[in-house]
């Protein structure tokens, strides 16, 4: 193994310990967001009508239950368990999923949701924890 190669493994290791560590802050993030929006639907503003639509509180249950995953996903890959780690790229393709169709109620922060799940999904699925 040359030099450049256990760099950039190095490199990659850190970001993937960084996507742990956005996984749990995100999951507890959406927990809260979701508690939020089951507490008291006036919190959020609607703005466009999408065909996908539900009312807030089923979204609210959504990110609740999502948040958990999300988080409990984000605590296991700093294990770098194989599981974990494709555990990690389902959740976060989920969590692009759920925030895509959460746009319409929280545009901004479904934007940063989901472009730090490509984050993670990226950090993720380049990280070889044997080759380090």
């Amino acid at each position: 193994m040359s030099e450049t190669t256990s760099t950039k493994q190095g490199w990659t290791e850190g970001v993937s310990l960084g996507a742990a560590i956005i996984m749990v802050t995100v999951g507890i993030i959406q927990f809260f967001q979701g508690v939020a929006a089951v507490a008291k639907n006036e919190v959020f503003v609607v703005g466009i009508q999408y065909v996908y639509k539900f009312d807030l509180t089923t979204w609210g249950w959504i990110h609740i239950v999502l948040g958990v995953i999300v988080a409990a996903v984000g605590f296991a890959l700093f294990t770098g368990a194989g599981w974990a780690r494709v555990s990690a790229i389902v959740v976060a393709a989920i969590s692009i999923i759920a925030n895509f169709l959460w746009i319409p109620y929280y545009p901004w922060w479904s934007i940063l949701i989901i472009a730090l799940d490509v984050v993670v999904i990226w950090a993720v699925s380049t990280w070889k924890p044997a080759a380090a």
